[in-house]
């Protein structure tokens, strides 16, 4: 299961920017999707899930701001920003996790990378 994540680039602090990933591959199914994000010098860190039943959940720093989104035939996941701040710059990775052949899987995206900066 190969994931691509797109969307990034340079916004200005308060600005928006959407994210997308999308996954492809044959025999697979999606449980979660997953947004995580790595600032330079930091450890990576949990942003937002959503499952294949609609749960979602957001990490405490985004939440307000931070929307996640899926559409289940495609299989894409969307991640609006809204009210970015500096400190949000990093490249932002998706994951997925289901089932490939009836074995599971925990893939991760290639990262995009997003600038806030005046």
């Amino acid at each position: 299961v190969q994931l691509q994540a797109s969307g990034g680039g340079l916004v200005q602090p308060g600005g928006s920017l959407r994210l997308s990933c999308a996954a492809s591959g044959s025999d697979f199914s999606i449980n979660a999707m997953r947004w995580y994000r790595q600032a330079p010098g930091k450890q990576r860190e949990f942003v937002a899930s959503i499952t294949s039943g609609g749960s979602i959940t957001y990490a405490d720093s985004v939440k307000g701001r931070f929307t996640i989104s899926r559409d289940n035939a495609k299989p894409t996941v969307y991640l609006q920003m809204n009210s970015l701040k500096p400190e949000e710059t990093a490249v932002y990775y998706c994951n997925a996790g289901g089932l490939w052949r009836a074995k599971p899987y925990n893939n991760w995206g290639q990262g995009t990378l997003v600038t806030v900066s005046s």
